[in-house]
């Protein structure tokens, strides 16, 4: 049986390499993100579809639910840090925009997906949040509060639908070395990103996380996993925790 997944934020980092991944185990990937040219040719190397969504605009979310049937994974990847400023100097837009593509994103996602996840008796949610949804560090409140956030929701969806076939995972990385992430961060200083890595050796990549995610969706129906916790060997738990993703 043909099994479809859909990856948002799959334009580029993480989530493109999901897409590869689950392309690779036999899914139809579903390609969604804002930026058309790269996901059309995401699509075309893996066989899958591309569909423009901004997971921040309601009626862009509604329409990719429209143009689905069934769906057996759904992975939650677009999100952003867009600051690293401090509570006391931080813009109060620039918070509402981390919390809209982090928290609410994947709730607009999640609320319009649901019924293609329950259409062949059970789905499987995976949302990407972060080591920041786990710790507190300067500069880095927006975000942590909104990773915080994504973990508080992905744990309620669970308890809120223990009684049907669906499963919700986080898969939370801690310092993943991939080249957007940073430069929109440090408005795109690249000396800012690169010295986010330093000291350790060799950080993850994206096709590392693309490979848990991959393993996850692999289990059968009645296996869940809550939350995977992940970082590179060389990150200790309380190293440096400002500088996790």
């Amino acid at each position: 049986m043909t099994r479809t997944a859909l990856v948002t934020g799959a334009s580029s980092g993480i989530g493109a390499a999901t897409a590869r991944a689950l392309a690779g185990d036999g899914f139809t990937v579903v390609c969604a993100a804002r930026r058309a040219d790269r996901i059309e040719a995401l699509a075309q190397e893996i066989g899958g579809t591309a569909v423009v969504c901004d997971v921040t605009d309601a009626a862009s979310v509604q329409a990719l639910a429209e143009g689905l049937g069934s769906l057996d994974v759904l992975v939650n990847n677009a999100g952003g840090a867009f600051d690293a400023a401090s509570v006391e100097t931080a813009d109060p837009e620039t918070w509402a925009r981390m919390y809209d593509v982090n928290v609410l994103g994947v709730l607009r996602v999640t609320q319009a997906l649901l019924p293609a996840l329950r259409a062949d008796g059970g789905g499987l949610v995976v949302n990407i949040g972060s080591t920041a949804g786990r710790v507190a560090y300067e500069g880095g409140g927006g975000y942590t509060a909104a990773k915080h956030g994504l973990k508080v929701v992905t744990q309620t969806l669970r308890l809120e639908h223990v009684a049907e076939p669906l499963r919700f995972t986080e898969v939370a990385p801690g310092m993943v070395a991939t080249e957007e992430f940073g430069l929109v961060r440090f408005g795109g200083d690249q000396d800012k990103r690169d010295k986010t890595y330093e000291g350790v050796a060799e950080p993850l990549v994206a096709d590392d996380i693309a490979e848990v995610v991959r393993w996850v969706a692999s289990l059968p129906s009645h296996v869940d996993i809550d939350e995977v916790v992940v970082r590179p060997r060389a990150q200790a738990a309380q190293h440096k925790v400002h500088r996790e993703g």
